[in-house]
């Protein structure tokens, strides 16, 4: 007769040993996605929620157009303007060219100068004051 220890011999299902310390103790592994880089995603990062709900701004000077409407206009009808610079000098002549960054003002008989916007203080037509009255 055959071996009433041996569970296969009888048809039982074979005995499982009990758990070990090692079953029971396994660290759980988590998979390591990959991260998107900014290439496969056109450039762009990931909006965070207050970029969500409010749409960035323009700057208003490029946004309504008003600094090279005054420009344009002051150049066409070739006013004499003075521009006063952060230093303290005055530069008088009238708008021959502009850009975002630079005007150029024409000063007749004198030599034309580029001067960065950056460095003027404030503008205005030669015929008035700096306050905008009449001279």
């Amino acid at each position: 007769m055959k071996d009433p220890g041996n569970s296969a011999a009888v048809g039982r299902a074979p005995e499982v040993a009990p758990e070990s310390d090692d079953f029971v103790n396994r660290k759980l592994i988590r998979p390591s996605l990959p991260i998107p880089r900014r290439s496969e995603s056109n450039g762009e990062r990931p909006l965070t929620s207050a970029e969500q709900r409010v749409p960035k701004r323009s700057n208003a000077i490029e946004q309504t157009h008003a600094e090279a409407f005054y420009f344009q206009k002051q150049m066409a009808s070739r006013t004499p303007m003075v521009v006063v610079l952060k230093d303290g000098e005055e530069v008088q002549g009238f708008i021959e060219w502009y850009d975002r960054n630079c005007l150029k003002i024409n000063r007749g008989g004198q030599a034309g100068v580029l001067i960065y916007k950056q460095s003027i203080r404030y503008m205005f037509k030669a015929g008035e004051n700096n306050n905008g009255k009449q001279r």
